[in-house]
């Protein structure tokens, strides 16, 4: 089985990560936040310049799957099929048919009795219309994309560095996609047979990666942890991971943890339709998905700032989303017009990092804005780039 994409370059000064959160609709969010890294990039090394050159590797969870999938996945001349700058159009254009408008919580309530909330038919046949045959191998770059096996009731986790001693997780991008995105109450569990290269068939039964890890960006770092140290030998020793050699891109999709979405006195009163329907939302899915969220970063920041390699972590989130801006499924005109404006904003926003008292998210001192933040990676991730190029030119 041969692959497009490669384990990190020994022959590099760092390992370069991206990691984008589940979050529905509100993707769009972290689309403007790429759109513009991928622009500062096409700035330094020329207008081909694509997101999957710079990252060793992308992970992705739920719709960040998905944004995964589109900036890795070639096109007839293997290159990625969507620029980064198409994104948000992609979910502007086919948002409203995702998730078609309900009748209000009655029908909501309907939908939960019947079945899930959308039976998923438009975004699976977009999925395969986009993703076509492309099969996990096929991809860019390494790609990384949690999801979780609700038959043997454990995470299934699809990473590059595995399939070519696991061939039986080499499945279409596609059905992995679909898969990730598969979010309990909104979209049905997704199935599929896939055959390892010996020809046995292994079956899976799949939800949403955001049950197990709806910020990818840790399982990223473990993932690139194991591969260094399994191709460790004595003739050619690798020292342990350190944070000096990670350059981290961590993007959210927004959230409402700034503002009293839920109150106890609310969640008091609620029964098992409570927590699933509290508020015209699911509570129990949002905090669920908020608190892995969460703590993965506040995990990251610890380490990195425990290291003093700060500069090398970059996490972007909104945090102030109210309303139908919260929710990952309302995809009205205005909703997505106000989706763009809010990553659009965010690029304007403070740089800010985890206070590690407090555990709240707070302006960095002299830190500028995410745009300036994205500017200096984008330097680091062009640097990076050049340096390997150079190093392989010598050697041919």
């Amino acid at each position: 089985m041969s692959s497009s994409s490669s384990s990190p370059s020994c022959d590099g000064k760092l390992i370069t990560i991206l990691s984008i959160d589940g979050g529905g609709i509100r993707g769009i969010i972290p689309a403007k936040i790429l759109e513009l890294l991928e622009s500062e990039l096409q700035k330094l090394d020329g207008e081909d310049a694509r997101i999957a050159d710079y990252f060793d590797v992308i992970a992705g969870t739920s719709t960040g799957g998905l944004v995964t999938a589109m900036l890795t996945a070639p096109d007839a001349s293997n290159r990625p099929i969507y620029a980064a700058k198409d994104i948000a159009p992609f979910y502007v254009q086919h948002g409203p048919k995702i998730f078609p408008k309900r009748f209000g919580l009655l029908g909501w309530m309907a939908a939960l009795i019947l079945g899930p909330k959308y039976d998923g038919k438009y975004l699976h046949e977009l999925t395969r219309e986009l993703l076509g045959q492309t099969r996990f191998y096929q991809t860019l770059t390494n790609v990384v994309i949690p999801s979780f096996d609700i038959k043997n009731m454990q995470p299934t986790i699809f990473s590059s560095y595995e399939v070519k001693n696991r061939g039986y997780k080499d499945a279409l991008l596609s059905d992995i996609c679909i898969a990730t995105s598969a979010a309990p109450t909104y979209f049905p569990p997704h199935s599929f047979t896939n055959a390892d290269d010996s020809g046995r068939s292994w079956d899976f039964n799949l939800i949403d990666g955001g049950v197990a890890a709806n910020n990818p960006t840790l399982v990223a770092v473990s993932e690139v942890t194991k591969d260094v140290v399994s191709r460790s030998d004595d003739s050619f020793p690798i020292l342990p991971i350190v944070c000096s050699k990670l350059l981290v891109i961590s993007l959210g999709t927004g959230s409402a943890k700034q503002k009293e979405k839920y109150t106890a006195e609310m969640a008091s009163k609620w029964g098992v339709m409570g927590w699933l329907l509290g508020g015209n939302s699911t509570p129990i899915i949002d905090i669920y998905n908020q608190a892995s969220t969460d703590m993965v970063d506040y995990f990251l920041s610890t380490v990195f700032q425990a290291q003093t390699c700060q500069q090398n972590y970059l996490r972007i989130q909104a945090e102030n989303l109210t309303g139908d801006n919260s929710s990952v499924d309302v995809a009205t005109e205005e909703n997505l017009k106000d989706l763009v404006g809010i990553g659009e904003a965010l690029l304007h926003s403070p740089f800010s990092s985890v206070n590690l008292q407090t555990g709240n998210s707070e302006p960095v001192v002299g830190g500028g804005t995410n745009r300036d933040a994205l500017i200096r990676f984008a330097k680091m991730l062009s640097d990076e780039h050049k340096f390997r190029q150079s190093k392989l030119h010598h050697k041919n």
